[in-house]
């Protein structure tokens, strides 16, 4: 499974003219079934941007935990999921259309009335659709390690993101992040770490809950000795 990541402005002042980005948009190949999703499934499960707080009651129609995921890729582990754990609603923010279109046939093929997409920056997503202290639970999983040193500025994982996550999450909400890459899973760490607002549940980095499947590229790495880091963070009261 892949996520997407964020991207900085290579200078303050251009930070402050375009804000923080939480993905980079890369060219890819959308199917004729994932246009068509989006084009006839979309209507239904698709939540259209605003830039004003989003009754999430309303839009499914009940009051439940919600879990918001930033850069679901293709969303098949996102439909796991939302699949076994029924009684939480999902929010999926992504914003390549091969992906979105791909977890809208999951979503049909399954009929997950629990999860929505929000096909927009997972940054912008958060600031102003979600309101504070509402969210039960934040996953990002294997986004862009940005490896090269020069450009670990635009990992998503940043002081300046984290204390908006933070501060979305109810107290005891928590934010799960996995990684294959190590030294972004150390960096994670650090970062979180540093938090005020977050709590570790673990000492270091935590086991995979049975609830996050592994995908087929991360069984393929663990087959081949790769590491795969959780790190699972709880908000304090």
């Amino acid at each position: 499974m892949t996520a997407d990541s964020s991207t900085f402005a290579d200078d303050d002042e251009a930070r402050r003219q375009r804000g923080i980005r939480s993905f980079v948009l890369r060219a890819g190949r959308t199917t004729e079934a994932q246009t068509r999703a989006l084009s006839e499934l979309g209507p239904r499960w698709i939540v259209p941007y605003s830039d004003t707080e989003t009754d999430w009651t309303t839009v499914f129609g009940r009051r439940a935990p919600r879990v918001l995921e930033i850069g679901f890729g293709m969303g098949d582990a996102t439909a796991q999921i939302a699949a076994a754990r029924c009684e939480t609603d999902f929010i999926g923010v992504e914003v390549h259309p091969p992906g979105v279109g791909a977890l809208l046939q999951r979503i049909d093929a399954a009929q997950l009335g629990n999860l929505r997409i929000v096909q927009h920056d997972a940054v912008q997503v958060l600031r102003h659709m979600i309101a504070p202290h509402s969210l039960d639970g934040l996953h990002i999983y294997f986004p862009d390690p940005w490896p090269k040193k020069r450009h670990h500025k635009r990992r998503l994982i940043q002081p300046e993101f984290v204390r908006l996550a933070v501060s979305r999450l109810r107290a005891g909400g928590y934010l799960h992040c996995a990684t294959d890459w190590q030294p972004y899973a150390e960096h994670m760490l650090e970062v979180l770490r540093a938090e005020p607002g977050l709590a570790n549940t673990a000492e270091h980095f935590a086991q995979r809950p049975d609830w996050r499947p592994v995908s087929k590229f991360e069984r393929r790495g663990l087959n081949l000795g790769h590491g795969v880091w959780d790190l699972m963070f709880t908000a304090r009261d």
